[in-house]
């Protein structure tokens, strides 16, 4: 299993295209030992640096690809051959199709009710024979956990989705990897209300040219602002610093 793997700014990263990509994590799947899957952005480089907790569980992952178009070019100004971008809710819509087409079972958990029921609706309509192990909504206390990841366990999933934010969605998932026993889990943040339609994704164009971040900043203006501005601000500096590093300056 060749995984193509770089340390790039604290984190580690796969050099991988979604094909390559889909390849090994069908290898993961087939040996059947529970792998936790994550993707890095620049909100995540940020967050690591200041977790390391999160930043252990990230660089603990068998699988890390690059969902944020500003890790490509990271990549690149450092000297990384960085293929492309394999984004989170690309990869989910890949294996979806992929499971479909192979008989693997999916659970769903995460995001409203309402939501959740709409994106298994939408993808048994565009899959009739798709296989769905189980779903259930991301509002829960945290001593109802034991309760649903033995419900995951029983359901045999092949593939597990779960739609929390960063970090908690990572922290979920490596703290019950074990006893969830699911060959292939992901955190896919907020794909379930973009497949169901609450909110919507940037053009292809804007997706392409990396500015996604601006999309999402003009649909929320008051949230965004301070994040981007203060994030993307941040994350430049350490790419800069990176290189200066690198150059031995």
């Amino acid at each position: 299993m060749d995984t193509k793997r770089i340390e790039l700014l604290g984190s580690q990263l796969n050099c991988l295209t979604m094909w390559e990509t889909l390849v090994v994590i069908d290898e993961i799947i087939q040996k059947k030992t529970p792998t936790q899957h994550v993707v890095i952005n620049a909100s995540k480089i940020n967050l690591m640096s200041k977790d390391e907790q999160l930043k252990n569980i990230i660089n603990d992952c068998p699988l890390i690809n690059a969902d944020g178009q500003s890790i490509v070019w990271a990549g690149r100004f450092l000297g990384f051959s960085i293929p492309e971008r394999v984004t989170g809710i690309d990869l989910f819509t890949e294996l979806v199709k992929k499971a479909a087409e192979d008989g693997l079972r999916l659970y769903y958990f995460g995001s409203e009710e309402e939501v959740v029921q709409e994106v298994i609706r939408l993808h048994q309509k565009q899959y009739p024979n798709l296989i769905v192990a189980g779903f259930r909504n991301g509002y829960f206390k945290e001593e109802e956990s034991t309760e649903i990841v033995e419900e995951i366990h029983q359901s045999q999933a092949d593939i597990l989705f779960v739609a929390f934010s960063s970090p908690k969605k990572e922290y979920w998932i490596h703290q019950y990897k074990e006893q969830l026993n699911v060959p292939f889990m992901m955190g896919v943040g907020g794909s379930f209300d973009v497949v169901a339609g609450k909110t919507k994704r940037a053009p292809n164009w804007m997706q392409k040219v990396g500015l996604e971040w601006f999309y999402r900043l003009i649909q929320e203006p008051k949230r965004m602002l301070s994040r981007y501005v203060k994030g993307n601000t941040a994350f430049i500096v350490t790419v800069i610093k990176a290189k200066l590093r690198r150059n031995g300056v």
